[in-house]
């Protein structure tokens, strides 16, 4: 298993969303290059003691996102490093800004609305 891939049992996040985070984080910051291939969903699930379901929606939602790829019997890949995701949450930051703006919301509102919409992701 890569070193960058570890669960939190006392941490209070669901498992699924752990998994989503250290795959995403080591993508932004280069630990999991472009191409790097994943651990499959019945060896991640094994590794950790929980449902298949669990990585397996992980994956599904990373896929989603454009982070990752599903190659069937070839395996889940890393196909989206940091650049890109940070262009996209810089495009959708624009969006939202704009938003705001033409809704007559204070800053203190936008950013109460982000922090609420980060607690529910």
């Amino acid at each position: 298993m890569p070193r960058w891939l570890r669960l939190d049992e006392a941490g209070g996040r669901p498992p699924f969303e752990q998994i989503k985070q250290a795959i995403l984080s080591a993508a932004n910051s280069g630990s999991a290059a472009v191409g790097t291939r994943l651990p499959s969903v019945r060896a991640l699930a094994a590794h950790f003691g929980i449902a298949a379901n669990t990585v397996a929606r992980a994956y599904r939602e990373l896929e989603q996102a454009g982070v990752v790829e599903t190659r069937g019997r070839a395996g889940t890949v890393i196909t989206a490093g940091g650049d890109d995701a940070r262009r996209r949450v810089g495009d959708a930051a624009a969006e939202f800004a704009a938003v705001v703006q033409s809704a007559g919301l204070s800053e203190a509102d936008a950013v109460a609305f982000v922090r609420a919409a980060l607690r529910r992701a």
